[in-house]
């Protein structure tokens, strides 16, 4: 979804960077690197590449205390890795252990395999991948279950295996909320026509006038385009991807200006799966969850509804329930504000879920 406009960044950015930028790049990397060293005596600090679905996957764990309660995120775009955020989600890690994994066709996984060896890139493989992950990590952190945090795309994922799987996730928490309804909501699209007008962009107006409401018939340039016109002609989308997004990519300690590129031709690669989910239903798979359920939502987001998270959230049925939406935030809620986030996390899900057991040596 948003791998035009992040292109455009990383290329004005790696094009020719001066030697003041790089500079300026080397002191942040460096003191994020402080920042991201975990030296407690229970804590835990892991990265590397595990077997999944028949291509070695990359999978970072880390925190403070093993006592924790475990996150395995499911990150967006598609092909939009998380784990760039680690600095600025470093406070996280002292309440919970955070998994964050690069799915086939995201960043390091798609480094270290290539185009071609990323296998089968749809949908059911990723999903199928979700389920590995899952019980990996389960069983290297010796926890009955863990919470599944679905960011943006990856919260399509998330609903499903939330609803499948109540035996393997303590809790769903759904941020940057992605809702299918087979296209019978069209705000999305009529808030973007709204704002083109607005702006007396007339030829956009036109383009996205001409694909009409199904996004059956769209093809993945028309797909780009309007992702693109989605993010950009919103100014807080837009100046959240490059300060956050791409400043997180700039800055971190983790990942080389060659993977800066992996980033952005990671999510093109990616993007051939959204085909097969534009007719999803969420409502018609099934509202009823054995699990506690959370969305925590930007409330300006222009590319994944706030109106139709609550409307799908309203028709929830779970154990325990929770809405809230994070003040002056569009797409990328969490990691715009992540110390709001963290106290989302503490007050609603830490209460509710078991502190899993410490685990042994080794990923």
């Amino acid at each position: 979804m948003i791998a035009t406009i992040v292109a455009t960044s990383a290329a004005a950015l790696l094009a020719a960077p001066t030697t003041g930028l790089l500079a300026h790049r080397a002191f942040r990397r460096s003191r994020n690197a402080s920042l991201m060293r975990i030296d407690t005596p229970n804590g835990i600090d892991e990265q590397g590449f595990v077997r999944i679905g028949g291509i070695d996957q990359w999978i970072s764990v880390r925190g403070e205390d093993l006592a924790n309660p475990v996150v395995l995120e499911l990150h967006g775009g598609p092909g939009a890795s998380t784990a760039i955020f680690g600095p600025r989600t470093r406070t996280w890690e002292k309440y919970f252990t955070i998994v964050r994994w690069d799915m086939r066709g995201s960043l390091k996984t798609f480094g270290h395999g290539g185009a071609d060896g990323q296998g089968e890139m749809t949908f059911d493989r990723i999903y199928a991948d979700a389920v590995e992950v899952t019980d990996h990590i389960r069983a290297r952190l010796r926890a009955d279950k863990v919470v599944l945090l679905g960011h943006s795309y990856g919260s399509a994922f998330g609903v499903r295996l939330a609803r499948e799987f109540p035996d393997r996730y303590a809790a769903y928490v759904g941020t940057d909320q992605n809702i299918h309804d087979a296209g019978r909501d069209d705000s999305v699209r009529q808030a973007l026509l709204t704002r083109l007008r607005g702006a007396g962009k007339r030829k956009e107006l036109a383009a996205v006038e001409a694909l009409g409401r199904d996004e059956h018939r769209w093809t993945a340039r028309e797909r780009a385009m309007y992702a693109k016109l989605l993010a950009t002609s919103d100014p807080l989308t837009l100046e959240t991807m490059k300060k956050v997004v791409m400043g997180s990519l700039w800055c971190s300690p983790r990942h080389s200006l060659r993977e800066m590129g992996l980033f952005v031709k990671g999510m093109t690669f990616s993007e051939q799966i959204t085909a097969s989910a534009s007719g999803f239903d969420d409502w018609a798979d099934g509202t009823e969850f054995e699990i506690p359920f959370l969305i925590f939502q930007g409330e300006k987001d222009v590319l994944t509804s706030p109106a139709l998270a609550r409307r799908f959230f309203d028709a929830v049925r779970a154990p325990v329930k929770g809405f809230e939406l994070i003040e002056d935030c569009s797409h990328f809620a969490a990691f715009r504000r992540p110390d709001r986030f963290l106290e989302l996390l503490l007050a609603h899900v830490r209460p509710v879920v078991a502190d899993p057991a410490p685990a042994a040596a080794g990923i």
